[in-house]
C-alpha cells in the first residue's frame, strides 16, 4: 500500500474483497440493479397514483351535487368501516414502501461488497484533477483506463477538500475526502468511454473537474498496462539518479 494510505488506514473503513454475489450467476452489476429498482419504483408510484386518482374521481362523481339546493347527507360509517378506510390505504402504501426499501438495501449491499479479482486503483482527488495510480506504479490524470469484463475498485482520498467521484453511466458516486479512504467499485462490461464528474461543490472551477473512464479490450489494456508500467519504472529510476 502507498505510504500515505498506510498512515491513514487506521482511521478508515475499507472493504475486504468478497466473493461475487448473485449466487452462481456471475458478478453482479449494480448499475443494472439500480436501473431495475428505479423502473420498479416509477411503476409502483404510477399504479398507486392512478388507483387513488380513479377512486377520488369516482367519489367526486358519485357524491356530486345534483341541484343547487341539495344538501349532503353522508352515511355514518361504523367502527369497522372507518378503521378499514384508514388502515387499508395506509397498508398499501407501507407494504410498497417496505418492499422497495428491502430491494434498495439488497442493492446497497452489492454496491458495498467488492467482488474477488477486482482491479484495484488508487485515486487521489485534488482541485481540479483525478490522479489514478495502478498497482504497477503507472499514473494517469483525469483518465482511468480499465479492461472490459473485470470489476474495478477505486480506493480514494483527497489532497485538499471533499470531492465526489461520479461516473453516471455506471450509477456510482462516492465522496473522497482528506484524512479518510473511501471506496467504490463498478463493472465495465464493454469497451467505450464514460464521463467522470465531481458531484460535490469543491470551489472555484468545480464544474471543470471532469475526466473519463476508458474501457478497453482486455488484450489492449494489458499491452497499455505493461507499457505504462515500464514508463513509470523508468521515471522512478531517473528521479533516483538525480
Amino acid at each position: 500500500m502507498h505510504e500515505s494510505l498506510r498512515r491513514l488506514a487506521p482511521v478508515l473503513l475499507l472493504p475486504a474483497p468478497a466473493a461475487a454475489l448473485a449466487g452462481g450467476e456471475g458478478i453482479p452489476d449494480p448499475a443494472a440493479g439500480w436501473d431495475r429498482l428505479w423502473d420498479e419504483m416509477l411503476v409502483d408510484i404510477t399504479l398507486i397514483g392512478v388507483v387513488f386518482a380513479a377512486v377520488t374521481a369516482w367519489f367526486m362523481w358519485r357524491f356530486r351535487r345534483r341541484h343547487p339546493d341539495e344538501e349532503g347527507c353522508p352515511p355514518r360509517l361504523g367502527t369497522g368501516a372507518a378503521v378499514g378506510w384508514a388502515v387499508v390505504p395506509a397498508f398499501v402504501f407501507m407494504a410498497d414502501d417496505f418492499f422497495l426499501a428491502a430491494k434498495g438495501w439488497e442493492l446497497w449491499q452489492q454496491y458495498r461488497t467488492v467482488p474477488e479479482g477486482a482491479l484495484e486503483v488508487r485515486l487521489d482527488s485534488a482541485m481540479w484533477s483525478w490522479t489514478y495510480t495502478y498497482p504497477n506504479g503507472a499514473v494517469t490524470v483525469n483518465e482511468l483506463r480499465v479492461p472490459a469484463g473485470r470489476p474495478v475498485l477505486l480506493r480514494m482520498t483527497s489532497r485538499d477538500v471533499v470531492h465526489s467521484h461520479f461516473i453516471p453511466d455506471f450509477r456510482v458516486k462516492e465522496d473522497s475526502m482528506p484524512g479518510r479512504i473511501t471506496y467504490l467499485w463498478f463493472y465495465p462490461k464493454r469497451p467505450g468511454e464514460h464521463v467522470v464528474a465531481c458531484a460535490e461543490y469543491c470551489g472555484l472551477l468545480h464544474s471543470r473537474m471532469a475526466g473519463k473512464v476508458i474501457v478497453m479490450e482486455p488484450e489492449a489494456f494489458a499491452a497499455w498496462y505493461r507499457a505504462a508500467g515500464r514508463r513509470a519504472d523508468a521515471a522512478a529510476r531517473d528521479e533516483g539518479e538525480v
